[in-house]
């Protein structure tokens, strides 16, 4: 805890690092507010800016885009009817209902305080839990290595989609372009063609840019709207205090489920509002009310969609598993600046484990003040920007920051090439999020894999270890399950007839 307090300290008294999570903040919550600009969308876009940095300045200006995004995409949910990012999907239902009843300055300040309290309540629990699993990952050797990221990319194919097979394909495209370069144990080129630009792989950051910067773009711009006003807030700005107190359960329920569903790889913020959303309405004895503009129906979805980024910190910065597309960003921002995410920065690097706690915390209370303040007022001159013109403006950041990982055109064509694949998949219906993260996690589960191999001598070993075989096979369950499900669906389907 010594650390931690050092860190907040250092950052509250160092102008420089709390100007860079100001003005992260401040991006945060223009892209965030802005219609079909995404979390990931906004952190591709300012990658390029963390280049020249210090790795803690860099967490500083990213947690800070990252948790204000998250929380802003709320304002276009109830102010336009459009969620601006995927965890304010279940938002729209009774934010954009209170808004069409005059009181859309009270939803937002609803989404603004369930926001902060889910926020606070996800890095307490980050804070609480992500040494204790540092502590334990520590025991693990390669197999549980191997193991922990099959299990991972498992869950991600899962969950990414109602068709696990195509989770499961993407996984599979994403291991693949994982391998390309050179052999980690032989250095021999695989995939290259004789290219030199692929001799090291694919660059993540370019990729990432292209595939959540550059092909949600496109699919936004597709389905912007040409014409359409936003509607001011209006009515009363802040609620009443009996009635703030009245939702605190609602609030806790939401940020607990938020931060467990969140630490759950590529199960998302998606996922943890519709079951906080869902919770509250089984729980109330007005289930009907619902949808119709409650603030109950505001308060649980957007709590559970803030404590979700400290719960897809844990996976990333315990295990070195993205949580969520947004984290396989981050962890593209630390492997840049020669750090790589695991149990072993418990142990070597405390200092700057801390630095991110310090960090999201700042990023939280600075969201408060700045969107409290101010934002609440300006968000609906903003949003009336044409979309199809930022968006524009955003696919061209994007290019240019793929131009500035290493000064190449060939990575300007990377991030066009997988931002092409990318919006073909989204039209297919096929999840970008299994294909990041076989990129991602791929060398690494190639590196763990083939180490075991060497040192044991046979796949057995994964069997005879209680962690690794546990984990295979809720591997094997994740993805079997469903299809197996369905094939004897199909089946007795099939003899009825």
């Amino acid at each position: 805890m010594s650390y931690l307090a050092d860190a907040l300290i250092g950052a509250v008294t160092d102008p420089a690092m709390l100007g860079l999570c100001l003005f992260g903040v401040v991006v945060g919550l223009v892209f965030g507010a802005l219609p079909g600009v995404s979390s990931t969308m906004s952190l591709a876009v300012m990658l390029p800016l963390t280049f020249g940095m210090s790795t803690p300045a860099a967490m500083m200006l990213m947690l800070g885009v990252f948790f204000a995004s998250v929380y802003a995409g709320s304002v276009s949910a109830i102010l336009l009817n459009i969620p601006g990012t995927p965890g304010a999907m279940v938002t729209v239902l009774d934010g954009n209902a209170m808004a069409r009843k005059g009181r859309a300055g009270e939803a937002m300040a609803y989404a603004l305080i369930a926001s902060l309290f889910g926020g606070v309540v996800g890095w307490l629990l980050l804070v609480g839990i992500a040494p204790v699993i540092a502590a334990y990952a520590l025991r693990f050797g390669s197999p549980e290595y191997a193991a922990v990221v099959f299990f991972g990319l498992a869950l991600v194919s899962y969950a990414s989609s109602g068709d696990t097979l195509r989770g499961l394909a993407a996984g599979t495209i994403g291991l693949l372009l994982g391998v390309v370069g050179r052999d980690v144990v032989t250095d021999v080129p695989r995939f290259t063609f004789g290219t030199a630009d692929l001799q090291g792989g694919f660059d993540i950051i370019p990729l990432a840019i292209g595939l959540f910067g550059v092909a949600e773009a496109l699919s936004a711009m597709e389905r912007a709207p040409r014409g359409g006003r936003v509607q001011a807030p209006t009515g009363r700005l802040m609620p009443k205090a009996r009635t703030l107190i009245a939702e605190l359960p609602a609030a806790l329920r939401g940020s607990f489920i938020g931060t467990f569903i969140g630490a759950i790889p590529a199960a998302g913020s998606a996922v943890a509002v519709a079951v906080a959303y869902a919770l509250e309405k089984r729980l109330s004895r007005t289930p009907e009310r619902f949808g119709t503009g409650i603030p109950r129906g505001v308060v649980a979805p957007e709590a559970a969609n803030n404590a979700c980024v400290g719960g897809a910190l844990i996976p990333m910065m315990t295990l070195g598993i993205p949580g969520d597309s947004i984290t396989a960003v981050l962890i593209g921002v630390l492997l840049l600046h020669g750090l790589r995410p695991g149990p072993g920065l418990f142990e070597n690097q405390p200092e700057f484990i801390a630095t991110i706690y310090a960090a999201l915390f700042i990023a939280i209370v600075l969201t408060g003040l700045v969107a409290g303040f101010i934002g609440l007022r300006v968000f609906n001159k903003v949003l009336l920007l044409p979309r199809r013109l930022l968006l524009t403006g955003v696919l061209m950041l994007c290019l240019l920051g793929a131009f500035s990982v290493r000064n190449s055109a060939f990575d300007i064509w990377v991030a066009v090439g997988s931002g092409a694949v990318g919006y073909g998949l989204i039209r297919l219906g096929v999840p970008i999020l299994p294909l990041a993260f076989g990129v991602v996690l791929g060398p690494i589960l190639e590196e763990n894999l083939r180490r075991t191999l060497m040192i044991h001598g046979d796949w057995s070993v994964f069997l005879t270890r209680p962690i690794s075989f546990t984990l295979v096979m809720i591997s094997l369950l994740v993805l079997g399950g469903p299809l197996i499900v369905r094939a004897l669906t199909t089946l007795a389907a099939r003899r009825r007839t």
